[in-house]
């Protein structure tokens, strides 16, 4: 974690422990919050670089620092929100893809709502937030890597954010959300979000 944050956050560690397991040793790109953990949102959110991919991960939907929840299965909210992004020759990921993960933790925190797998979303028109796309909604999986960990403070699981089109949610809510993915998966097994496809 970085090295600003409290080494008291046995629920973060757990997060990057995980995370570091399925990409090359590196130092991941941190962009933080000035709130206390969990008060408007997320409280951090890291990028990891891969030769194909960006992959985010969020950081406060679950419980980083200490069991606050009654709840002694999950952690916090239960899991943490991921994306990966094509990596191109960028040293960042694309600014939109920090604050769409940005946007859905606060919804989180507002609403009172939570994500799991199998569930859709349309933010409001194309989710880089310019016409410069045509994915224009959002599906949740639960990420084809990390999957479900145990923590000190409970479960949590990675549910990975998938851009989609208008076509693709139209064919979810006719079968189901898993079906469309699986047929993504085919053509990107780790179901990179690619805003010029």
């Amino acid at each position: 974690m970085p090295s600003s944050e409290s080494s008291s956050a046995p629920g973060w560690a757990a997060i990057e422990a995980a995370v570091e397991a399925v990409v090359p040793p590196q130092q991941p790109l941190h962009w933080g919050s000035d709130n206390l953990p969990g008060q408007d949102g997320i409280y951090g959110l890291s990028a990891y670089h891969t030769d194909e991919y960006w992959l985010l991960v969020t950081f406060g939907l679950s419980e980083l620092f200490s069991k606050e929840s009654e709840d002694s299965q999950w952690s916090g909210w239960g899991f943490e929100l991921t994306m990966r992004i094509p990596a191109h020759d960028a040293d960042q990921p694309p600014p939109w893809s920090l604050n769409l993960l940005q946007q859905l933790g606060k919804y989180v925190y507002s609403s009172g709502r939570w994500f799991e797998a199998g569930h859709r979303m349309q933010p409001g028109g194309p989710i880089t937030g310019k016409p410069d796309t045509s994915l224009t909604a959002i599906a949740f999986t639960e990420d084809p890597q990390l999957g479900t960990i145990d923590t000190p403070h409970g479960k949590v699981q990675f549910l990975q954010v998938v851009g989609i089109t208008d076509d693709e949610l139209a064919r979810m809510k006719a079968s189901t959300t898993a079906e469309i993915l699986a047929e993504l998966a085919a053509s990107s097994p780790l179901l990179i979000t690619d805003i010029t496809r």
